[in-house]
């Protein structure tokens, strides 16, 4: 089958960019809770003090991915630049900080960004 967006009708990529909206939404929402868990569990265990610099840089990308989420409902290009920000800030993060798997590290950490960043962007 030859798919050609130029041989969609108007409604039918309207209805195709709302898709990619909607799973774009689903999934940076997902990654981001996962993050704040995350973030939170790290606080607890450390207990109160200093904030180390890799605390406080992953407490930024945090925000960062809330920051995303909350625009992807009113500006899409907004929030698709957000998302793949955040996505390259952790690939930054994991190449300073982590100890080993940094690709693996960043694939189930960064990557649902990168992605969800890519199609609101390429909803918009």
């Amino acid at each position: 089958m030859d798919w050609h967006f130029s041989r969609m009708s108007q409604d039918n990529r309207y209805r195709l960019a709302k898709y990619m909206r909607w799973v774009a939404r689903v999934i940076a929402l997902v990654a981001a809770l996962f993050f704040v868990v995350m973030l939170v569990g790290s606080a607890v265990s450390e207990g109160l003090g200093p904030m180390p610099v890799a605390s406080a840089t992953m407490a930024l990308l945090g925000a960062l991915s809330l920051a995303a989420c909350i625009a992807s409902w009113w500006r899409d290009v907004t929030a698709g630049i957000l998302l793949v920000l955040t996505s390259i800030g952790l690939g930054i993060h994991i190449g300073c900080f982590a100890g080993r798997n940094h690709v693996l590290a960043w694939l189930m950490i960064g990557l649902p960004y990168l992605v969800a960043g890519i199609l609101i962007l390429g909803s918009w």
